[in-house]
């Protein structure tokens, strides 16, 4: 049909579709499309290659049949002469777009700040500026899914597949809220896929496995870290940003300030002998209240260290099956965090009764959580010491001299 005012004021969408586009007789790549509610965009439609592109003119209720028409004309023009309107139209935008790194910071600074807990603030830090700096001098807007893809495979090979995974977790929390905000217009980390399926795990590492750990931890922080790991059952990330301040040496205790902690609860870690000596063993930096790591912040570089570890092992493994002219059997895979879930079930083999337990790891569910845990305020200070020297000496036989 030939366009007039009349004859669009006229078009409705086809019984049973929701969006529909007719184009006018009287210029080619000129149309209309219908869409459900009534509403009417001028569009352009037109070729490049074996490509076909549409760009959208603008409202009907906005932009008169003849301004629709004139400015389809001007698109078209453009098209004849070899150039792609499309495209320049997203150069354009992108030129004066906001970047990801800027948005990043606004979210860091903003909401992040305010509703994250310190260790999970701190794990969005190291994502949206290490693993995602690549793509932060990029416009927001113009970030594509293959984008993201491309660079979660590149993460996942650099720090390992559950780095990646949280990776894709804060950049899709952060278009989430510039959504959210009128910032962004889609989330391109929508359809990408999780580097590793992550499933509720119950690994308990044995004895063996325990003692294999413990002698190929390594001589410097990370080993010195996993150590008191199995010692203490507590987080990865609160060993590794241990800091002087936290340590109470003649007592032999370790207290967490809830900043520190996931729940937010304070917690006070009772150290055996054989952790208080892995920690005194670590030589004091100037002008540095952390424990382990180096300049200005915690322990980092987990995914290399724990490769370098489970390399050591499986030497020995092969070393000892060539010695008794055996086919190595490999250690099943294992993740620092089974470290925690294995002391909580070996304190409960040595007889540790569970809301002992639950107060070691500063775990409040079961016994702790509910009316039960508003009720009962007890520290257990005495119960989690006698627990964790019973773990220590247990240790001890397991891991030998």
């Amino acid at each position: 049909m030939r366009f007039t005012g009349p004859s669009v004021a006229r078009l409705a969408l086809p019984d049973g579709k929701s969006d529909h586009i007719v184009f006018d007789d009287g210029l080619p790549g000129f149309g209309i499309r219908l869409r459900a509610g009534g509403k009417k965009v001028w569009i352009a439609q037109y070729r490049v290659g074996s490509k076909q592109r549409r760009l959208t003119i603008g409202s009907a209720d906005r932009l008169s049949l003849d301004a629709a028409r004139n400015e389809a004309k001007a698109i078209l023009a453009k098209v004849q002469l070899g150039a792609d309107p499309q495209t320049e139209k997203l150069n354009k935008r992108n030129e004066t777009a906001a970047l990801l790194g800027d948005i990043a910071d606004d979210y860091v600074e903003g909401p992040a700040k305010r509703r994250l807990r310190p260790n999970s603030y701190a794990s969005l830090l190291v994502h949206l500026n290490k693993h995602w700096k690549p793509l932060r001098v990029r416009p927001l807007n113009g970030i594509q899914r293959a984008d993201v893809a491309m660079r979660l495979n590149e993460i996942a090979k650099e720090s390992g597949p559950f780095a990646a995974n949280r990776a894709r977790a804060c950049l899709s929390s952060l278009f989430a809220w510039a959504i959210s905000e009128g910032i962004a217009e889609a989330n391109p980390v929508n359809g990408t896929r999780k580097a590793t399926e992550e499933v509720s795990r119950d690994r308990v590492l044995s004895d063996d496995e325990l003692a294999l750990v413990w002698r190929h931890a390594g001589d410097g922080d990370y080993g010195r870290i996993v150590r008191l790991l199995i010692l203490t059952g507590q987080r990865r990330e609160e060993v590794g940003g241990m800091m002087r301040a936290e340590l109470h040496t003649m007592k032999l205790l370790w207290s967490l300030p809830r900043e520190r902690t996931k729940n937010g609860l304070p917690h006070d870690v009772p150290l055996s002998m054989a952790a208080s000596d892995i920690i005194a063993v670590v030589p004091k930096r100037a002008d540095r209240d952390f424990v382990f790591g180096s300049r200005d912040g915690p322990f980092s570089g987990w995914s290399k260290s724990k490769s370098a570890l489970d390399a050591r092992i499986v030497a020995e493994l092969e070393k000892s099956a060539e010695a008794a002219a055996a086919k190595a059997k490999p250690m099943p895979p294992w993740r620092l965090h089974d470290i925690r879930r294995t002391v909580a079930t070996r304190l409960g083999d040595l007889g540790v009764l569970p809301h002992v337990v639950e107060a070691v790891l500063n775990h409040v569910s079961g016994h702790r959580a509910g009316v039960a845990g508003i009720y009962n305020r007890a520290t257990y200070a005495a119960e989690k010491r006698a627990a964790l020297d019973a773990w220590s000496a247990h240790l001890g036989r397991v891991v030998g001299p």
